[in-house]
């Protein structure tokens, strides 16, 4: 395929907007900041340098965390928004699903309203006629087709939307978040209209949340983060690294949270690699774990560690007292190997007196930490590893 054979070419493409610090919240308050003549405001680059090609065929996703550009880039895209920076070239005819039900009248019935957005999309009253059973049935709402809008619930009007939205006749379509829509049973509908896109080789530029979708559907895909590329390629890679930083924003939220959180007494916990002793929160399936307890109270001879799912199953616990181990000093290690399944994990931990029955400090919800899968072929299911034979 010739490099020029593209429908949508994407140039270097940035988008600021400007954020004004002044609100004019009445006249008086317009007129004063007027003659101030400090206009002050601050520059939000939403989008930074963003180059790429869709051609025609393509399954194209667009993803990252929220926040990152991507309904920016599609606005853009769809002649919504104007670009800063870079141009934006598209041949033949597009047609963007960015926001669903832009157009619908509350004070009109659904009828009315299928009607309504059918001319918006090019069809004649003819066309829209012919069409209707099918929107009507592929929604589920026949029984409320003659009420007004404003008394359906918000499923019902996105269905409807999406319903009249896919009957489009666009070289192109651009989609934003449409399998948010609905019920379960409605989005495998919508997931089937993405099958029959798919046979038909029909063009389609998808932001989406769902990595499933996108490993299921694209043939590429583009990863953005706080308005940069941070990779374009096979739809496999873009899912695992989009999981990877939501990975690591959920671990820095967790930190953040464990920082501010006042610990009864003074005991100290700490995730660190096994070898380096560094601060570490995530570790691979197998991998040893150090977890360091300090104190500064008198009297502590025992000490133990627990490690918990965040949904709550307690996975394993032992403490000094049951292991006849002796603590001296004012700290301790407990090294684990950690072969458990994937997921997020905290520690518990205590200290105890001659007993373990002889609580001294007890921390319920310590740090947390990321077990992930290794990068190997003999990948394991379940929520621990058992050591084995077959005879």
């Amino acid at each position: 395929m010739d490099v020029d054979d593209y429908v949508i070419r994407v140039d270097h493409l940035s988008k600021e907007f400007k954020l004004p610090h002044e609100k004019n919240n009445s006249i008086k308050s317009a007129v004063v900041n007027f003659w101030r003549r400090e206009k002050g405001y601050e520059i939000q680059k939403a989008l930074d340098d963003i180059t790429f090609d869709v051609k025609k065929g393509d399954f194209f996703g667009i993803v990252g965390r929220n926040g990152s550009g991507k309904s920016t880039l599609l606005k853009l895209i769809a002649g919504i928004y104007t670009p800063t920076q870079g141009g934006i070239h598209v041949k033949g005819s597009l047609t963007p699903f960015i926001e669903l039900g832009v157009g619908f009248n509350p004070e009109l019935t659904g009828r009315e309203n299928v009607f309504l957005n059918g001319s918006l999309l090019g069809f004649n009253r003819k066309e829209m006629m012919q069409k209707y059973n099918d929107i009507v049935e592929f929604a589920e709402i026949e029984k409320f087709m003659d009420q007004k809008l404003k008394n359906y619930s918000s499923g019902m009007q996105v269905r409807l939307a999406f319903s009249i939205a896919i009957q489009a006749k666009g070289d192109i379509l651009i989609l934003d978040e449409v399998l948010a829509v609905g019920d379960e049973a409605f989005q495998r509908k919508c997931v089937n209209v993405f099958e029959k896109y798919k046979s038909n080789n029909q063009t389609i530029v998808l932001v989406t949340h769902d990595m499933s979708v996108v490993e299921r559907f694209c043939n590429k895909a583009l990863l953005i983060k706080d308005g940069s590329m941070v990779e374009m390629g096979k739809p496999r890679l873009i899912a695992q690294m989009y999981s990877d930083l939501n990975k690591d924003a959920y671990s820095k939220q967790r930190r953040r949270i464990e920082k501010k959180r006042t610990y009864t007494g003074n005991i100290k916990i700490e995730l660190l690699d096994y070898k380096t002793k560094n601060e570490k929160n995530r570790f691979v399936q197998g991998e040893k774990m150090r977890v360091k307890l300090s104190w500064k109270r008198e009297g502590v001879k025992n000490a133990g560690v627990a490690i918990m799912k965040q949904s709550g199953e307690y996975i394993f616990g032992p403490n000094t007292y049951r292991d006849k181990f002796k603590i001296s000093g004012k700290e301790i290690n407990y090294l684990v190997d950690l072969d458990i399944g994937p997921g997020e994990y905290f520690v518990k931990a205590g200290l105890f007196g001659a007993k373990d029955t002889n609580v001294l400090e007890f921390v319920d919800e310590g740090p947390s930490f990321n077990v992930e899968e290794p990068k190997r072929k003999n990948k394991w299911g379940g929520l621990a590893h058992l050591e084995y034979n077959w005879e």
